[in-house]
């Protein structure tokens, strides 16, 4: 496991720049306490909620969609958070800065899908898989993956 295996994680998990959509994922034990700094509650599992994003002073950063994953019934197999907001540098960087600053740190490269194969929600092969995915750089090389 990573050296800071028991840390909270996050990530922009869109493409950077402009965009519609923005989604700030966030996965590890203080995802809920994070969550109720944010968003100013904890929302029930596996249900989307129209939330504001809030800063430490309780102003409203962002609108959007959270979903809330209980552990282990996520990708990673940890609590998971993903802040669905409006796209753009500007905005993701600010939710990404609130929810460093109330504890997670940013995640490594194929950190996710780490603690997915760790918690044994996905096998080697499809952790594989993800990767090229991901590095795919034609419409072949995305069929292949």
């Amino acid at each position: 496991m990573s050296p800071n295996a028991s840390d909270t994680i996050c990530a922009i998990a869109t493409a950077t720049g402009r965009g519609g959509i923005g989604i700030v994922r966030i996965s590890g034990p203080k995802t809920r306490q994070i969550s109720a700094e944010v968003l100013g509650f904890n929302p029930t599992p596996r249900q989307a909620h129209s939330a504001n994003f809030l800063n430490a002073s309780g102003a409203i950063i962002d609108s959007g969609i959270a979903i809330f994953y209980a552990a282990p019934n996520s990708f990673t197999g940890e609590d998971v958070l993903e802040l669905q907001g409006h796209g753009g540098t500007q905005i993701l960087n600010e939710v990404m800065g609130q929810v460093l600053s109330f504890g997670a740190r940013q995640a490594n490269p194929g950190e996710f899908s780490e603690r997915a194969f760790l918690n044994n929600k996905i096998d080697l092969v499809q952790a594989e898989a993800i990767a090229d995915l991901i590095d795919a750089g034609s419409k072949q090389a995305a069929r292949s993956a």
